[in-house]
């Protein structure tokens, strides 16, 4: 397991703070989205609050899954990379430890998430995912200010074109998410072992 600076590898939960749809009184159309979003949207306070308005959970959900799992691009365990550091620097930890785990899950190693929480600014353990990580950064922090030149170390470290697309649209999906689970509940970490 993964402690550093507040963030985890661990599983943790995540509370809502306002009111989650009830699955015994939620509507038909609701059902169907929870369905439609996610293995666990039935259990997940996130996806229980979020289904209040379900077309809008509808459409985050399909571009979150289009961004986040489809095939080809950017290799998976990349965009679970930038997705851990722009969690990390937007402070959500929900987030953090959920794409930590995917990236270990899918890359089989954990030494890109220890650099990410210990420090962002000089995470990678190569020079494509050090570049990964500092565009993560760069259009995070400013996005008003990104150009050009930010491109240059992606391209200098291999990643092509559909590549940098799916790098960006993972970003700033995260952007949005982040700010959802932030100011709509609170991480919650597992009781302490006896």
């Amino acid at each position: 397991m993964i402690q550093r600076h507040g963030f985890t590898n661990e599983v943790l939960d995540w509370k809502a703070w306002l009111d989650v749809v009830a699955l015994e009184r939620a509507t038909p159309e609701q059902i169907a989205v929870l369905e439609e979003s996610h293995p666990k949207a039935k259990v997940s306070d996130y996806y229980l609050f979020l289904v209040h308005q379900p077309e809008i959970l509808r459409q985050r959900s399909t571009a979150f899954n289009a961004i986040m799992y489809a095939p080809g691009g950017m290799p998976r365990a990349e965009r679970e990379l930038a997705s851990t550091v722009v969690s990390r620097l937007n402070g959500c930890v929900y987030c953090a430890s959920v794409h930590a785990q995917r990236f270990e899950q899918l890359a089989k190693r954990n030494d890109a998430i220890v650099q990410v929480f210990e420090d962002p600014r000089t995470a990678g353990t190569s020079a494509r995912e050090q570049a990964i990580s500092a565009f993560s950064i760069a259009l995070t922090e400013r996005p008003d200010r990104v150009g050009a030149d930010d491109l240059v170390p992606l391209r200098q470290a291999g990643i092509g074109e559909a590549e940098i697309l799916d790098l960006v649209h993972s970003i700033a999906i995260f952007a949005w998410a982040n700010r959802l689970m932030l100011n709509l509940g609170e991480p919650v970490f597992p009781a302490p072992a006896r």
